[in-house]
């Protein structure tokens, strides 16, 4: 709906047609992130358009998910390396480790708060697709991040600007204004200023729900692996945090990315399911006195801009142990 208003009012450049593609775009990648997480395979009856076995892939690239990433990219990058190795070095999406030659710049803070700025409505092309494609090309190899990246596997041009540059921008950039030309070169002319202000609009909204999920100087990183199932659970928490949750606007504009925590415990579950179980896992943390970090978006925000430009930095933690394991530890250490 939010797309075909977008088209329906673009022959003239308008915020409501860059604001409507925008939202469409944006509901897009909702739909990729928790079908491509396989929350739908399971439920009885579901259509087989939104199980992760059809969804997105080959030709429906182009009719379920037209972005600047490749599917499978995606799913290789952010499903299995960012999620089985969150916080650590091996995570490809390591804010704190990705913005270090930000927070290495010896320029006032606003200047970086600025690029922070520019970063935000340019991420999905400039960071995102990148990233992926190299995750992906690279995978089977002991990949290291750190603070210098690592070695450009082979092909990662050719497939970075032949198979995720050049369809999203043919079919946004040059597809879409091309429907106005029957209407006439500005209409055209519109159609694109509103493709492109939809892409910066697009940008911004992903960005602000997703780069806060698991940065701030309230949140862990962790500096070796996580060894046991039970010590990987609690890592997921002590390494994201949630937004404000449980209404059907904020979850749709949070694009459900507001349930973290839950999300990284179960990431196959339905979206729906999320908000169900949400105050279970609070008060099963509260219980059991692991951190459980859920503020407004806005408040994330600004600890992530901290974070990134070198402003604060994130904990750090080598091994998470049963809480009174640590007590015996410090008692044993100041004895």
């Amino acid at each position: 709906m939010a797309t075909a208003i977008g088209l329906a009012t673009a022959w003239v450049p308008n915020p409501l047609s860059m604001a409507a593609l925008a939202l469409g775009r944006s509901t897009s990648w909702l739909l990729m992130h928790h079908v491509g997480h396989r929350g739908y395979d399971r439920v009885p009856g579901v259509p087989a358009r939104f199980t992760s076995r059809v969804f997105a892939t080959g030709w429906r690239r182009f009719v379920d998910w037209p972005d600047w990433m490749l599917p499978d990219a995606w799913n290789y990058e952010h499903n299995v390396l960012h999620h089985t190795n969150t916080g650590e070095l091996k995570d490809p999406d390591l804010v704190e480790r990705n913005t270090h030659w930000v927070r290495g710049l010896d320029v006032p803070d606003a200047v970086k708060a600025v690029g922070i700025g520019l970063l935000a409505v340019t991420w999905r092309p400039f960071y995102y697709a990148p990233n992926t494609v190299h995750t992906w090309l690279a995978r089977g190899q002991s990949l290291a991040f750190t603070e210098e990246g690592s070695q450009t596997p082979p092909r990662y041009k050719r497939t970075l600007y032949l198979r995720c540059y050049a369809p999203y921008a043919l079919l946004q950039f040059v597809g879409l204004p091309a429907l106005f030309l029957p209407l006439g070169p500005l209409a055209a002319a519109s159609a694109l200023v509103n493709s492109l202000g939809a892409e910066a609009l697009t940008n911004l909204h992903t960005f602000l729900v997703v780069g806060p999920n698991h940065t701030g100087d309230d949140i862990y990183r962790f500096d070796t692996p996580a060894r046991s199932k039970a010590e990987a659970a609690v890592r997921q928490v002590l390494g994201s945090v949630n937004y404000a949750t449980g209404t059907e606007l904020g979850d749709y504009a949070h694009l459900w990315l507001n349930y973290q925590i839950e999300h990284h415990l179960f990431p196959d579950m339905p979206m729906l399911r999320y908000r169900q179980i949400q105050p279970r896992i609070k008060a099963l943390c509260a219980k059991h006195g692991i951190p459980y970090v859920q503020e407004s978006v806005w408040s994330r925000v600004r600890k992530l801009v901290s974070v990134a430009i070198g402003r604060s930095s994130m904990k750090r933690a080598t091994r998470v142990g049963k809480p009174r394991e640590r007590e015996a530890r410090a008692t044993a250490a100041a004895e």
